[in-house]
């Protein structure tokens, strides 16, 4: 019998059982005490807190402000009974061990409660737990909101860390789960041993910056990659990219292929002038390859006499002889002149050119193409 009362206080001490209700920030073994199997109170045993789902220490605290932390492992009093303690938002993992540190209870995902809701009794559920720690949700308003931070680059830590963004004990859960979840995330004075050990140490840890971002999916998660975001680095958590404008390069332009439908039409214009020759002084050449004279008749009669046989055409000394030149083989060289006709003073030039037909505008202003799609803005924030 004593067995089945042991058994029956260990489940309330779990899931709050007849449990009074607590403040916010705080689970149903706060204030319980604790028994064996055989009903005999557990003097001097000791409860593990840590983060749901991981082995990473969870801190409480004396008071619901998360000041002051308490030791973890919390250790009952004589009478088996814990002390009262607060907790962050959100859900914790717990072990329950005796003294020896032999277990004696282990749960996970056990929900930080909030405090009463007066009227029907027992307790209520903080609204600050419907999120767990690192969820995003988009929020209609600026400032900051509790249990959440903005997630706007800056910084989170500890109330001494000198976090830009919220430094205060209730950040841990936050703190631990960046730490863990993306590496690429700066902590202040560099990564130590782990997420705990830089929380005590009073580091900070930067947040995800979605200031004027849209939030897209990862290119795979969990299964292959789709290749609609291959410009990024897309299957890796926190990668950011993308630009307000662009300039479009001469090669990212469409071919275009336009006619112009008209006629041009061009105007000559023409003063008078004339051409100049330049002559340097010049002498002609006389080609003479050797030659002979032949008369025109047949023959050469002298005094009634025939001189070389002929027609019988008779001469008297005193006439010209008539000489066939074309058999001579002279001619005259015009090579070397130097004279030359000189084109300056023409005056000519195009006076008017002009387009007469349908005209089309097929240029453009070279400014950057916007990029923003249709967009309304509010402020994402991070589950604390």
């Amino acid at each position: 019998m004593n067995r089945l009362l042991a058994l029956a206080a260990l489940a309330a001490a779990v899931i709050g059982i007849a449990m009074p209700a607590h403040a916010a920030g705080t689970i149903p073994l706060s204030l319980s005490q604790q028994f064996d199997t055989r009903g005999v109170p557990l003097g001097g045993c000791k409860l593990y807190l840590y983060q749901a789902g991981t082995t990473t220490p969870q801190s409480a605290y004396v008071d619901s402000g998360l000041t002051i932390a308490l030791p973890n492992p919390l250790e009952c009093d004589a009478s088996g009974r814990l002390p009262q303690f607060f907790l962050a938002d959100g859900s914790v993992k717990v072990r329950l061990a005796d003294k020896a540190g032999v277990t004696i209870l282990a749960a996970d995902g056990i929900l930080v409660i909030g405090p009463s809701g007066g009227g029907g009794g027992g307790s209520t559920v903080d609204p600050g737990t419907v999120a767990s720690t690192g969820d995003l949700k988009a929020r209609y308003s600026t400032g900051p909101i509790s249990g959440w931070v903005r997630a706007n680059g800056r910084t989170i830590g500890s109330a001494t860390s000198g976090a830009t963004e919220r430094a205060n004990a209730d950040a841990q859960a936050l703190f631990e789960y960046l730490w863990n979840t993306d590496a690429n995330l700066t902590v202040s004075g560099g990564r130590g041993a782990s997420a705990n050990a830089d929380w005590l140490a009073n580091k900070t840890i930067t947040l995800p910056d979605a200031r004027g971002r849209v939030i897209a999916g990862l290119d795979d998660m969990g299964a292959t990659s789709a290749a609609r975001l291959s410009t990024l680095a897309s299957t890796t958590l926190g990668t950011s990219g993308g630009a307000q404008t662009v300039a479009l390069a001469k090669t990212q332009m469409p071919v275009l292929n336009y006619t112009p439908a008209g006629s041009v039409s061009v105007v000559l214009s023409q003063t008078p002038h004339g051409h100049g020759i330049t002559d340097p002084g010049h002498t002609h050449y006389v080609n003479d390859p050797g030659h002979g004279h032949v008369t025109s008749g047949g023959g050469l009669r002298v005094g009634g006499g025939q001189v070389g046989g002929g027609t019988g055409v008779s001469y008297s000394w005193d006439q010209p002889l008539p000489v066939v030149a074309s058999l001579t083989g002279i001619w005259l060289s015009p090579s070397g002149t130097g004279i030359s006709v000189n084109g300056a003073n023409a005056n000519i030039s195009v006076s008017s050119a002009t387009f007469s037909g349908a005209a089309a505008n097929v240029g453009g202003s070279a400014s950057p193409v916007s990029l923003i799609q249709p967009t309304i803005l509010a402020t994402i924030y991070l589950k604390l």
